[in-house]
């Protein structure tokens, strides 16, 4: 086999033995956890500031050290790495040793936070006292667990953020999206929820959160509590609910017209970018068949219908009937519901009917009619909309949806089901945004079938579960809803039959004819176009 071949080939060779920069950085990264560890048993360190900071830099530190004794003197093209012969990345021992320990952490980071030493009543002790100092430096309030986590997180996408930058360093759309969510991660998720914290006090209640989060991923966001802060807040208050709700309707839309789903998976989103640089050595564990894609689908949209049957309850909980006192009062919220929904799927039935698999119109029809019906009971009996409560139909979403599938199962278990398993069952942002890119967007990633060599680097790279192989040996642009956009299978093609477009809607899908060159006169549709 020649070293070309080896290039393209999935496995390549076994990997070789760490290099001597490697065997350091991960001496130096070990030696940053283990001080988090002995926290975490509670082993009292003097000057809390100092071994945070020797544990934070340490692990940051080790991270950038791996990545340039990995990919510093490696030349542009496909960079297999053995991963097939690797342990952690084909899921080995050290793979589920990875998985499980980090499912334990999370676990207990949502569930048993006290055994991390929070104390709400008193000082914190343990792993969440250690980052106090840095906490009260930026929000002027002790750590809490989530603290703790968005710190990690941050440390996790920044430091792996430069392994991808190393490793795709000579694609210039993998950089630039690799810094984005670097920048809207730290900037947007970490830093600003904590100044706004600050700006709080006894006479003014800014609720403060991840900017960059859209409902339905922030579902608590429209709360009759957190409605109260916005407007007690004034002015500021206001702007960010207005903010809220035209990035539902307004920005949202429109960006993902333009661009796909992508500008939001890919670029901005924390959860992307977790998956896309701490995940990154796991993207080919992805499920690729059939079976998998329509429990994706089924399971998605089950969700995003779950979020929102929750969010109407919620909100029509603290709406009156009394018009005088509310200016938009219950009935006419619900019946605002059913007519925007209506409206909507007629429009999708009527205009895009033909893009839509058979089960997922029968699907979309079985929702409809599901949640209308649950509005129509509540006009006709009176009772409990939905005929569950609305707390607990928030405490069930926020336990299953928000807490075991994105944060447990989502990140715990990247070693076993790789870096996507969130994003393509359970996120719901990302079906509302699959569905618009599906059946509105102008993005597509088209394909040169005349020139796939079927070498499967495609395919084995996509996170989402895409054959992408099947495309573009057909010359099919690939239009998926499920797509983040994120372009490795561009960058690992070695013949450049993938490229990622934002162009016209007219023959977004039907494109095999054309491309392949067969029975078609290709002169005379360019004419056309």
């Amino acid at each position: 086999m020649s070293s070309v071949q080896r290039d393209m080939s999935l496995t390549g060779q076994p990997p070789a033995a760490l290099n001597t920069i490697q065997k350091l950085a991960t001496a130096l990264g070990v030696g940053g956890l283990l001080l988090l560890v002995l926290a975490i048993f509670n082993v009292r360190l003097m000057n809390q500031s100092l071994w945070l900071t020797t544990a934070l830099t340490s692990i940051f530190v080790g991270i950038v050290l791996f990545s340039y004794g990995a990919y510093a003197d490696k030349q542009a093209g496909i960079k297999n790495d053995g991963v097939w012969f690797k342990s952690i990345s084909n899921r080995g021992f050290l793979a589920w040793v990875a998985g499980l320990a980090l499912t334990g952490f999370y676990i207990v980071l949502y569930f048993k936070a006290e055994l991390l030493g929070l104390n709400t009543e008193g000082e914190n002790s343990g792993l969440i006292a250690l980052f106090d100092p840095l906490s009260k430096i930026l929000s002027g309030n002790p750590a809490s667990q989530w603290f703790v986590y968005g710190t990690l997180y941050t440390i996790a996408i920044l430091g792996f953020g430069i392994k991808f930058l190393w490793k795709y360093r000579y694609n210039r759309y993998e950089r630039l999206r690799t810094l984005s969510v670097m920048f809207f991660q730290t900037a947007f998720a970490f830093l600003i929820p904590e100044f706004m914290a600050q700006l709080n006090s006894d006479d003014f209640n800014l609720p403060y959160y991840d900017l960059k989060n859209i409902w339905p991923l922030n579902y608590y966001n429209f709360e009759q509590y957190r409605v109260d802060g916005f407007i007690s807040s004034g002015s500021i208050g206001l702007a960010l609910l207005i903010f809220g709700i035209a990035s539902i309707f307004v920005i949202t839309p429109i960006l993902t017209y333009k661009y796909g789903k992508r500008w939001y998976c890919s670029w901005v989103c924390g959860c992307g970018g977790l998956a896309e640089t701490a995940g990154d050595p796991f993207r080919h564990l992805s499920d690729k068949s059939e079976f998998a894609w329509k429990i994706e689908r089924w399971v998605v949209h089950s969700v995003l219908v779950f979020v929102v049957v929750m969010t109407t309850a919620v909100v029509a909980t603290y709406l009156g009937y009394d018009s005088e006192k509310y200016w938009l009062t219950k009935d006419t919220f619900l019946i605002g519901v059913a007519v925007f929904l209506t409206a909507l799927f007629g429009l999708i039935w009527l205009f895009k009917k033909e893009e839509l698999k058979q089960d997922a119109r029968y699907g979309a029809i079985g929702y409809l009619v599901i949640v209308l019906a649950l509005i129509g009971i509540h006009f006709s009996s009176g009772s409990t909309l939905f005929l569950i409560p609305a707390e607990t139909l928030r405490t069930t979403y926020g336990f299953l949806i928000g807490s075991i599938f994105s944060g447990v199962i989502g990140t715990g278990f990247y070693p076993i089901f790789g870096n996507r398993v969130w994003c393509r069952f359970g996120c719901p942002m990302a079906a509302i945004l699959g569905l618009q890119q599906r059946l509105f967007s102008k993005f597509r990633i088209t394909t040169n079938g005349g020139q796939c060599i079927s070498c499967g680097n495609c395919s084995s790279y996509c996170e989402m579960g895409i054959d992408v192989r099947a495309y573009a040996q057909k010359g099919e642009n690939i239009v998926r809803a499920s797509c983040v956009g994120c372009g490795i299978c561009s960058a690992v093609c070695p013949r450049g039959v993938l490229k990622l477009e934002n162009a016209s809607t007219e023959k977004r899908i039907n494109s095999r004819e054309v491309l392949l060159g067969n029975d078609v006169d290709l002169m005379d549709y360019l004419n056309q176009n």
